[in-house]
């Protein structure tokens, strides 16, 4: 597995939490960080250790997308392919992000930007600070929306209000984020860790099979007809039924006691 201080990782009680650690460039995405989140969610997708996964930033930032450092045309006499780019780094970490079989936590703690925000709504439950900002910056240097913003935008806030912070690139304060819900909700900043922490422990704790299936299920709805939709419910609830932690969920109602879940 590659290593790398640009992306912290711990495992405790279940939970992987990663670190995006470049705070001086507000975490923005070199090659090498690229690379370290791959890792870690493949680790994530692998990994029966880890039943919940919690995304952060270090600093006074999530995430300011890709690092334009890297990107100067000033020193390149080549036009760049940056849909390579996505091909081969933003790409394959938002689909494995959508398709981890697992909670995925996100707790913004800072300025999302770009793909940084991207990322963010790739996520199953996103958890702001009070101070942070959302910004669609594509447009101010001529590009559009990725990391999947321009489907997730739609889907999550509509036409009219995903156009908005798309051509103008103005900020969204993460209140407002809630309030659309493009969000959870927000917290104090003070609070953010604390609770995104709580929430991603419970998740962990939790009949992780059946959570996955409920992500699966409330994803696909939004390109799925009704009939259609139901027999995958059907299908979904089947499996869940013959798990050991529906088994484990009855009897501890039935005892009055605490379940012990195991993901299977």
């Amino acid at each position: 597995m590659t290593t790398s201080q640009t992306v912290l990782a711990a495992l405790e009680s279940g939970v992987l939490k990663l670190t995006l650690n470049r705070p001086d460039k507000l975490n923005s995405f070199n090659e090498e960080m690229h690379q370290a989140l791959r890792a870690q969610l493949d680790r994530a997708h692998q990994d029966d250790e880890v039943r919940a996964l919690l995304l952060t930033g270090a600093g006074r930032g999530f995430c300011a997308g890709q690092d334009l450092g890297d990107r100067d045309p000033r020193k390149s006499t080549e036009k760049p392919d940056l849909g390579r780019t996505l091909d081969s780094y933003y790409n394959p970490a938002i689909r494995l992000l959508r398709t981890l079989k697992k909670p995925v936590i996100c707790a913004v703690n800072g300025v999302a930007a770009g793909a940084g925000a991207n990322i963010a709504f790739a996520c199953d439950i996103v958890i702001a600070a009070r101070s942070a900002r959302f910004i669609q910056a594509f447009s101010r240097i001529g590009l559009v929306p990725d990391a999947g913003g321009s489907w997730s935008l739609p889907r999550l806030i509509g036409e009219a209000r995903a156009k908005a912070l798309a051509l103008t690139a103005e900020p969204l304060d993460a209140q407002t984020a809630a309030d659309w819900g493009l969000i959870w909700k927000t917290v104090e900043d003070e609070q953010l860790m604390p609770q995104a922490t709580e929430l991603a422990e419970k998740l962990a704790a939790g009949p992780t099979l059946g959570l996955g299936l409920t992500k699966q299920l409330i994803q696909e709805a939004a390109t799925s007809d009704l009939d259609s939709h139901l027999d995958r419910e059907r299908d979904c609830q089947r499996q869940a039924g013959r798990s050991d932690d529906y088994a484990e969920g009855v009897t501890a109602f039935l005892e009055k006691r605490p379940a012990q879940f195991r993901g299977h």
